[in-house]
């Protein structure tokens, strides 16, 4: 109980719940989990500096695919975050997969509001096709906000009539920032790590006075007609839990094929946790990306 309570107080620091006025001292300590948490002698780290940008490619140091990449984008609100403490999952992708992880330092707010996330999303994906991949050699991953940020770079890709990625893989998505799913009221008190206070603060300062129901601030509200094989992972104690299962079910219209796991008495991105059900829900994500990329 002692060790549950531990890892609970360490996750909802890494999300935000522990209030801190000094927002870089917040976007400091969540570096520092992801430092600690994903540690590992087995993988290197490579910087990108993209014009300006922080990326980092996370591969293990053995030999591993190098014709298909994983493009991870990191959660944290829009607001907080990095390739740094996105090493909680990114580590976890590249060792399970052998593949090779790219993530990067998107502009947050509420210095740089939207869209300058999706801007520099589209400035990274750019960069995979200037150095050689194709857009089908991509599997799309995101956690959080970042499941936002890989819906909307789809969603912009298709607009500008682009070749979208072989796959998604979502890991509790914020899908839908008008907060209008039933389990923000069903959840909120059994959610261990968010609020509607947390989130208001964050759509706030990521969207402003915009209109919420804008499909590239809610992707949740745009068509998905035409997207890449989807799956997601979500917990079923989340107060975001209908953000996942409204995503289905709107893929599931539009003909999407699409897979969703609910993880019973999970928490908000559990993945990124080092415990039993969190590498057991990666094993899954491994086996989607697997099966996909196995696709002709």
């Amino acid at each position: 109980m002692e060790t549950k309570q531990r890892m609970m107080s360490l996750i909802r620091m890494v999300h935000g719940l522990i209030e801190n006025p000094d927002i870089e001292k917040h976007r400091q300590s969540q570096d520092l989990v992801g430092e600690f948490l994903g540690h590992t002698k087995e993988l290197s780290f490579r910087e990108v500096d993209l014009d300006g940008m922080y990326a980092e490619w996370v591969s293990v140091n053995r030999a591993h695919v190098h014709k298909q990449v994983i493009l991870h984008c990191h959660g944290g609100g829009y607001s907080t975050g990095s390739s740094i403490y996105a090493r909680t999952l990114t580590t976890k992708l590249a060792m399970a997969t052998n593949m090779e992880v790219l993530s990067f330092d998107y502009r947050l707010a509420p210095e740089h509001p939207a869209p300058a996330a999706l801007e520099d999303a589209l400035k990274v994906w750019d960069y995979l096709m200037l150095i050689g991949y194709g857009a089908r050699d991509i599997i799309l991953t995101g956690d959080s906000a970042g499941g936002n940020l890989a819906l909307t770079l789809v969603l912009k890709l298709k607009e500008q009539n682009r070749l979208l990625p072989r796959g998604l893989v979502l890991m509790s998505p914020w899908t839908d920032l008008t907060s209008s799913g039933e389990s923000f009221q069903e959840k909120k008190e059994l959610d261990p790590v968010l609020s509607e206070a947390y989130i208001d603060k964050m759509v706030q300062a990521y969207a402003g006075d915009r209109d919420l129901t804008d499909p590239y601030i809610s992707p949740l509200f745009g068509d998905f007609t035409g997207f890449p094989p989807t799956y997601i992972q979500v917990g079923t104690n989340e107060i975001l839990y209908s953000d996942s299962l409204r995503l289905k079910q709107r893929m599931r219209e539009a003909g999407v094929t699409v897979r969703m796991d609910a993880f019973e008495g999970m928490w908000h991105v559990f993945q990124m946790s080092p415990f039993k059900t969190a590498y057991e829900a990666m094993d899954k994500c491994v086996d989607f990306i697997i099966s996909e990329l196995m696709r002709f």
